[in-house]
């Protein structure tokens, strides 16, 4: 098997845990999300953001008004955050650290890592909290 190596002249993202956290910024998604599981592939569009194919069936995490739309079932209505730091896809420590914070606030958080950021599904009611407790890793770190 032969293994690209891909674009050299993609940044490959920040590495140092100290510096992801001391820049850290959360940014909110304007609409709320629910996570549906659905026995049939769906494709991405149309209100439908993000889609992940398992064995039990598809996840899809798309916006509440998309799922009342097709009737789908709106089991975990969440904000959708996005941190914004782009963080190396080899980068340590950084989901335990989001993690960690959430856990001693007792915020459940569903993570989806993309290429250049991490997105954070949390309860509504917790949103602004989350936001808050995740702003406050950049404090120690200044």
């Amino acid at each position: 098997m032969t293994v690209s190596l891909g674009d050299s002249s993609v940044s490959p993202g920040e590495m140092d845990l100290a510096k992801m956290l001391a820049s850290i910024k959360i940014e909110r998604r304007a609409e709320l999300v629910t996570v549906v599981s659905l026995p049939e592939p769906v494709a991405q569009g149309d209100g439908v953001h993000a889609v992940l194919t398992e064995v039990e069936g598809t996840t899809v995490i798309t916006t509440l008004d998309e799922a009342e739309r097709r009737g789908w079932p709106a089991n975990f209505v969440a904000v959708w955050l996005t941190v914004q730091v782009h963080s190396s896809l080899e980068a340590v420590g950084l989901t335990a650290a989001i993690s960690r914070a959430l856990t001693e606030r007792q915020i459940p958080c569903n993570v989806l890592a993309g290429f250049y950021h991490d997105h954070l599904l949390v309860p509504v009611d917790r949103a602004d909290e989350a936001v808050a407790t995740l702003e406050s890793l950049a404090e120690p770190a200044n």
